[in-house]
């Protein structure tokens, strides 16, 4: 019978190199509360269910931001065109104000939204859980936004890629 080392160990790095082989697309989250606006650039993004329509993304412990993600709501989730790959550092920065230079709106759930984006989710929290160093952030999708023309935004191995067309034979 083999046996699993559930305290193994690995170097951050290496760890973060290896994660880093699998692409990505790049989306900003955004949420309002009483202070303002916020909003954070996330490659963590995932569909989770149809029905009830469930989407999710993860946020490090350490975002200045998290207690009011926490309480927003309700929170968009903009997926990036590559046009966009600006607003993607921008929010990806603390500090900053990264609403004055960038094109935005107050959807129908409260939340703010990019405009234009590749897609928007508007949610509505669903539940939140512990990921380690991360909280994982579950949303009920209420309104849906897919405008944005163009090709996604991607990120691999530690850089912005582009996506590539195969063609199909036969």
């Amino acid at each position: 019978m083999t046996t699993i080392d559930l305290d193994a160990r690995f170097d951050p790095r290496e760890l973060r190199n290896a994660l880093g082989r699998f692409a990505t697309g790049i989306a900003v989250v955004m949420a309002q509360d009483e202070d303002g606006p916020i909003g954070v650039t996330v490659n963590s993004f995932s569909s989770v269910s149809l029905d009830p329509p469930l989407i999710l993304f993860s946020m490090a412990r350490s975002l200045h931001s998290l207690a009011r993600l926490e309480k927003a709501k309700a929170y968009s989730v903009n997926i990036l065109m590559e046009s966009q790959q600006d607003i993607s550092n921008r929010f990806a920065r603390a500090g900053e104000d990264k609403f004055s230079a960038t094109p935005w709106e107050v959807g129908p759930s409260g939340a703010p939204r990019l405009v234009p984006a590749h897609a928007t989710f508007e949610c509505v929290p669903y539940a939140h859980y512990d990921g380690g160093d991360h909280v994982i952030f579950v949303g009920r999708v209420v309104h849906l936004h897919a405008e944005g023309e163009g090709d996604p935004l991607l990120y691999y191995r530690g850089s912005y890629r582009l996506l590539a067309s195969i063609a199909q034979e036969g």
